[in-house]
C-alpha cells in the first residue's frame, strides 16, 4: 500500500508552504505501509520557535486553501515541537535541535522518502571557481 493521491498533495502543498517560510530539512515519508493512522510525515525544521510558529501558520493557511483543516494540533504553545494532524498527514515542524536530538527521520527510516516538490528544494551550490 502506498500514500494515496490527496495525501501526497496534501504533503507536496505542506513543503512548499514550509519551504516559502525557509524551513530547512524538509522530508515528506510514506508511513502508510507502517501506520493505519496516517498515510505521511512532513518533516520540517527551523532555527528558532519564532520560525517554527511562521512555518505551522503558512502550511495551515496553504492546506485550508486546498479544503483541509487539522483535527489535531500539539507543542503550539512551546513552539519547539508542533505536530498538525490532517488524518491523511502529520505535518512535524521541530526546533533545529529537535529535529537533530529525535531524529524522526532515522525512527522511520523503513519507510519511503517521496520526491519534494521542485519548488521546494534548496537552490545548487555555487560551483567553487
Amino acid at each position: 500500500m502506498t500514500a494515496s493521491a490527496r495525501s501526497v498533495e496534501l504533503a507536496s502543498a505542506a513543503v512548499l508552504a514550509a519551504a516559502d517560510k525557509l524551513a530547512s530539512d524538509l522530508m515528506i515519508l510514506d508511513v502508510s505501509d507502517q501506520l493505519v493512522i496516517t498515510d505521511c510525515f512532513v518533516l520540517a525544521s527551523a532555527p528558532n520557535d519564532r520560525q517554527v510558529r511562521a512555518i505551522v501558520d503558512a502550511v495551515e493557511e496553504k492546506l485550508l486553501g486546498l479544503g483541509a483543516k487539522p483535527v489535531r494540533r500539539e507543542g503550539e504553545r512551546e513552539g519547539r515541537w508542533v505536530l498538525l494532524d490532517y488524518v491523511d498527514i502529520v505535518v512535524h515542524v521541530q526546533h533545529s535541535e529537535e529535529r537533530t536530538y529525535y531524529s524522526l527521520e532515522r525512527l522511520w527510516k523503513d519507510c519511503p522518502m517521496l520526491p519534494l516538490p521542485a519548488d521546494a528544494l534548496p537552490p545548487p551550490a555555487a560551483a567553487d571557481r
